[in-house]
């Protein structure tokens, strides 16, 4: 039974991935056309905007001083995991950027086992040598590739410094549930990440052409139709019946970066990308398993 109570939440997850994927897809090239902290102020505008209103719709609590600065916090690490994986999104290929990212939850189980305590298995850690062995893969077959930079190598840099602190996000997040509701999150979280990035914004922000503002409304709905799906999904269904729909952005993005971009995936990121999937998929049962003694 939960298995078949399962299903249409796993299709519904399935589609949020979808979506998001195509996010950043829309993301890659409006970086590539206006650069990467122009993007994100200006779609941290618009997310901004949207959350509000849906806050104010169907919250009437506000949050205490606790939340507030669990949002700010998050809100930091958030504006550096999206700074950093966009501008190493614009430099290399969709769906190897999305292969190196999905090394993220194995940098979440070892810091959950530094901030929260929690008891790293053995399973884990050799999850993680064979994770860090598909990165490995993925890099070099950078630098076997005819096309290899410099440019690409600091991408690569970029991207796995987006997934180590992205793991740091996944363990705020185990916070943030526990104390504020999903809307309320998502608002606040919007909201203080413009102004972290509002700060810089006399020096280095300008003004969006005219002619990016609808592409960058298409793209902010789609990540916040994204993340309330995937939420709603979460809610309706245990985490093992979900984590493997995460799989499908790197098909997702093969088949994006293929129509949008002509980019094409080398064996090696295939090789690696399922290396990491199958480390992923190895954590995630060690997780699922009941603490011993």
């Amino acid at each position: 039974m939960k298995s078949a109570s399962a299903t249409i939440p796993v299709l519904v997850c399935t589609l949020a991935i979808f979506l998001l994927s195509a996010m950043d897809a829309g993301m890659k090239s409006l970086v590539i056309a206006v650069g990467v902290y122009n993007i994100i102020l200006w779609r941290s505008v618009l997310a901004t905007l949207a959350s509000a209103a849906g806050f104010a719709a169907r919250s009437r609590v506000r949050p205490g001083f606790r939340a507030l600065r669990l949002h700010m916090l998050r809100a930091l690490i958030v504006g550096i995991v999206l700074i950093t994986f966009f501008w190493g999104l614009a430099r290399l290929p969709l769906a190897e950027a999305i292969g190196l990212s999905f090394i993220a939850p194995l940098f979440a189980l070892f810091l959950a086992a530094l901030i929260l305590g929690e008891r790293i298995r053995p399973q884990a850690v050799w999850a993680a040598v064979l994770g860090f062995l598909g990165v490995a893969v993925i890099v070099a077959g950078q630098f076997g590739a005819a096309t290899y930079s410099q440019e690409t190598l600091l991408g690569t840099l970029s991207i796995l410094v987006s997934t180590l602190f992205y793991g740091f996000n996944l363990i705020l997040t185990r916070k943030q549930a526990q104390i504020a509701s999903p809307i309320e999150i998502m608002f606040f979280q919007n909201l203080s990440l413009l102004i972290i990035l509002g700060l810089a914004a006399p020096w280095i922000a300008q003004a969006l052409p005219e002619q990016y503002w609808l592409p960058l409304a298409g793209v902010t709905a789609l990540s916040l139709t994204g993340q309330y799906l995937m939420s709603w999904s979460y809610a309706r269904a245990e985490a093992q019946f979900l984590i493997s729909t995460e799989y499908t952005a790197f098909i997702w993005a093969i088949a994006l970066g293929w129509y949008f971009f002509g980019e094409t995936v080398s064996w090696q990121t295939l090789a690696g990308a399922g290396l990491i999937i199958v480390s992923c998929w190895i954590a995630a049962r060690a997780s699922l398993r009941p603490a011993e003694g």
